[in-house]
């Protein structure tokens, strides 16, 4: 895997990705629409920098381009519109990205994929990068795995599964090399300031009300972004064409009982007068359609790709706040892009 497009390589897990890559000695090239979740500062200071080209997915003439001009052994496709909230305020978007951009990017790795030689045809691979909420809701006990059925509930989940399902017919019709994945809740550093982790963070340092959906209650598995990227590497280089592999966390844990970890974290390394931050905990309305729980059975992966967690929950929210506490000014820069 010499010659790597990345789709969404500026957003979070993608330039995580994107960083691993370079580090095995990859050519990367970076496709990014550089809308309001990705950003060229997260590529920064790596070596060799990867090629960043801004451009969307659905420009099937630029895909085009690029797969032939760089010789590209694998696709791994990360460009998606990723927050469920956004997609229930305005699901066009993710329609028009996850579903109709997919969809022409397969199409265009097809056609380039369909003209290789006959060996790095057997070679070439498209990683089709996805989610455990296309999977719905748990209940109190079970996980979630490859078998299980695709019941996604937000316009969000829906967009991705509706991906995923085209990535398998494009795989089980037309023969192109597809291995999916999903994943568990990610956390880390260089996550957009409206995901949970860094809006409480943000929230608490800025003496804001920390909005918490509902009771509080939902349930979610953590896995670190770094752990998420090796698993997606080892899709990449070991998994078996038209197969999935899931990769989660073991790190279940209550949204309320979350937050608290992240009071109690931020009251010891950033203290306030007048008491603990948890204090301006605030529970709100809860999210339209909101899943109940999410948990993963990874042992497939385990099993049949070598998968291990590096990070425990513990220790990595707690350098994930540092990385935070350190880094105030990304999360401003990020945040008056997106105003």
């Amino acid at each position: 895997m010499k010659n790597l497009l990345v789709t969404g390589g500026a957003g979070f897990i993608g330039s995580t990705f994107v960083a691993q890559a370079v580090a095995r000695g990859c050519r990367v090239i970076v496709l990014d629409k550089l809308t309001y979740a990705g950003h060229e500062a997260n590529l920064r200071g790596l070596a060799p920098p990867p090629q960043l080209v801004q451009g969307d997915i659905a420009d099937q003439a630029l895909v085009t381009k690029l797969l032939r001009e760089h010789e590209i052994d694998a696709v791994a496709h990360l460009a998606a519109e990723s927050h469920v909230d956004n997609s229930i305020a305005g699901p066009q978007a993710f329609i028009d990205t996850n579903i109709v951009g997919s969809y022409l990017l397969l199409q265009a790795a097809l056609d380039y994929w369909r003209a290789l030689s006959p060996e790095r045809k057997a070679a070439f691979r498209f990683l089709q990068v996805s989610t455990d909420e296309v999977y719905g809701s748990l209940g109190a006990t079970g996980k979630f795995s490859e078998s299980s059925q695709l019941r996604p509930n937000s316009p969000y989940s829906a967009s991705k599964a509706a991906g995923d399902h085209l990535a398998r017919a494009w795989c089980e019709t037309f023969g192109l090399p597809v291995v999916t994945t999903h994943c568990s809740n990610n956390y880390g550093p260089r996550q957009h300031p409206e995901k949970l982790i860094p809006n409480m963070i943000r929230c608490a340092l800025a003496g804001k009300p920390l909005p918490v959906y509902g009771d509080g209650k939902n349930i979610r598995d953590w896995i670190h972004v770094e752990d998420h990227c090796e698993g997606l590497w080892l899709a990449l280089e070991r998994g078996t064409p038209g197969e999935s592999y899931d990769f989660g966390g073991d790190a279940e844990v209550e949204n309320i009982t979350l937050v608290k970890q992240i009071c109690a974290l931020l009251d010891r390394k950033r203290p306030k007068q007048g008491g603990s931050y948890a204090q301006q905990i605030a529970f709100v309305a809860d999210r339209l359609g909101h899943d109940r729980r999410y948990a993963i059975d990874d042992r497939k992966a385990q099993a049949a790709l070598g998968f291990t967690r590096k990070h425990r929950l513990e220790s990595g929210l707690e350098a994930t706040v540092d990385w935070y506490l350190d880094n105030h000014s990304w999360c401003e820069t990020i945040l008056r892009k997106a105003a």
